[in-house]
């Protein structure tokens, strides 16, 4: 099979970095068409700069890189540096990036490459708001005929908010965008914070990394040994958990994924419960199903799986 067509939509932070080296490292399955970058775990003018790093850490500098929305559809924007470090990538110490950011705009990139794909040929990755698509899609509908499914990292159920009680914080960043994508009729994929929470990185599973002994696990490693402090304090969990990677691991290996069919809608008026994703996992209601909601991964096949191409790089 020839690769899978993607683009990677993100907002770096420690876990949008590991899932972009992942897709790198795996030419076989994943074509990376370009990444386009929204603000979100940090400002828009970091997001476009981390992306780049971390393209040059895979030493794969060809990748385009665009910077898209700097804010919200109709919110002030919501960052988290408490959680990614006032760069989004602290840990390891990474130099400047040396390629360059694309002139185009993320949302013009979105559009005049899905307009000339082939119907059902691009899958996209959204690893953290999700602004940049539902302003694509707003702009020019047609273009979801391309779409082969959407992959996203956001949303809980049962694990509820990690940024309000009942919100998660892609989501909650912008919910109206959340809004638009999840009624798009576009086949999504949900990696909410029921299955993320289980891909923890141990210190048996970070000391693999850090043994590969080449820049981008030793990067890894450091990251993961920065981003954990929040998890363990907030959670009381074993380790970090690696959110982002589950996407980019799903397109390599769905098997390692297990959930169900249902309906998810997003709160988008209430202020006590904005940006929740209200999933409907026992079909309790007559809405029709619009995501395959992700709720258990096989986490040693995940790690197996990231170790080995972390150390391709």
């Amino acid at each position: 099979m020839s690769p899978r067509k993607i683009i990677i939509d993100t907002d770096p932070g420690q876990d949008d970095a590991v899932a972009i080296l992942l897709a790198l490292a795996s030419p076989e399955e994943i074509e990376v068409l370009g990444i386009t970058c929204v603000a979100g775990n940090v400002p828009l003018e970091l997001t476009s700069k981390n992306a780049r790093i971390i393209c040059e850490l895979a030493g794969k500098p060809d990748v385009k890189v665009f910077a898209g929305c700097d804010r919200p559809l109709g919110r002030k924007l919501v960052t988290a540096e408490h959680v990614h470090g006032e760069t989004g990538l602290n840990g390891p110490v990474l130099p400047d990036p040396v390629m360059p950011l694309q002139e185009q705009h993320g949302v013009d990139f979105l559009i005049e490459t899905l307009r000339a794909a082939a119907p059902k040929s691009v899958t996209l990755c959204p690893l953290g708001p999700l602004t940049n698509i539902a302003t694509a899609l707003q702009r020019a509908p047609e273009i979801a005929e391309a779409v082969q499914e959407i992959v996203l990292m956001g949303g809980a159920y049962f694990e509820v908010g990690n940024i309000t009680p009942t919100a998660e914080f892609n989501i909650y960043v912008d919910p109206q965008a959340a809004d638009i994508v999840f009624k798009s009729e576009i086949r999504i994929i949900v990696m909410p914070l029921d299955v993320t929470h289980k891909a923890l990185v141990t210190k048996p599973r970070n000391d693999a990394f850090r043994v590969i002994g080449n820049a981008a696990g030793t990067a890894v490693a450091q990251m993961t040994d920065f981003f954990e402090r929040f998890d363990k304090e907030k959670y009381g969990s074993a380790g970090a958990p690696l959110h982002d990677p589950c996407v980019t691991a799903y397109l390599i290996n769905p098997d390692l994924f297990a959930g169900r069919h249902i309906n998810v809608e997003i709160e988008t008026q209430s202020d006590l419960t904005m940006g929740m994703t209200v999933a409907d996992w026992w079909r309790v209601t007559d809405r029709p199903a619009n995501a395959l909601f992700i709720k258990d991964i096989d986490a040693d096949g995940f790690f197996a799986l990231l170790t080995e191409r972390l150390a391709r790089l």
